[in-house]
């Protein structure tokens, strides 16, 4: 059974440093050359780092945008990472008048101008009871922008930052963090390897 995980780029990722967890997390990572890799991958990754309207253009030139709205309806393994999360709502106020993947029902906001953004550090994100993969303890951010509430149907943890919001959402084998995993240490590898898990066992079912 291979442990491929396609990498979709998004032209803001830093895509060095999710490869590297990936690998160090025992699994194989690529980057995508074709959208009809992620229609047949058995796990993707959806990074971003940057602006949710620079990442959206990519994926609509690539014509991975409808695959991966499906992909991710579906249930499908998938991980969403920082600005990866946005780009499941259907808009951000970071970029009026772009519509996002439209998976989660919602629109991402700034940050109150309370306190400084970017929220840049480690934060404590608190995952709800049923969570399955989010575990509870300090994760690295990057961002100015947020969800604020989590979605219907998804098990969500939450952090603080001029109020709650959400730091990592959960489905089935999707699992979308505002954080970054790949550079949250032990808490973020054995997250990674959580999601690797589930992927491997729906694989191979």
């Amino acid at each position: 059974m291979s442990d491929l995980v396609v990498v979709v780029p998004t032209g803001t990722a830093n895509l060095a440093s999710i490869m590297a967890g990936i690998e160090r997390a025992g699994a194989a990572p690529r980057l995508m050359v074709s959208a009809k890799e992620i229609r047949r991958a058995a796990r993707v990754v959806l990074p971003g780092v940057g602006a949710f309207a620079a990442a959206m253009q990519r994926l609509d030139d690539d014509g991975v945008t409808e695959i991966l709205a499906e992909r991710v309806r579906a249930g499908r393994p998938t991980l969403a990472v920082c600005v990866g999360l946005q780009l499941l709502c259907e808009s951000s106020e970071e970029s009026p008048g772009v519509t996002g993947l439209g998976v989660l029902p919602a629109r991402v906001t700034r940050f109150p101008d309370s306190v400084r953004v970017p929220q840049l550090g480690w934060n404590q994100i608190e995952p709800a009871r049923r969570c399955h993969m989010l575990a509870a303890g300090h994760a690295y951010f990057a961002n100015t922008y947020r969800l604020s509430h989590a979605p219907r149907g998804w098990r969500a943890a939450h952090a603080d930052h001029g109020g709650s919001f959400v730091a990592a959402l959960e489905r089935g084998a999707v699992l979308a963090c505002q954080f970054h995993p790949e550079l949250s240490g032990a808490l973020g590898a054995a997250l990674i390897a959580r999601w690797l898990k589930i992927a491997r066992a729906m694989e191979a079912a």
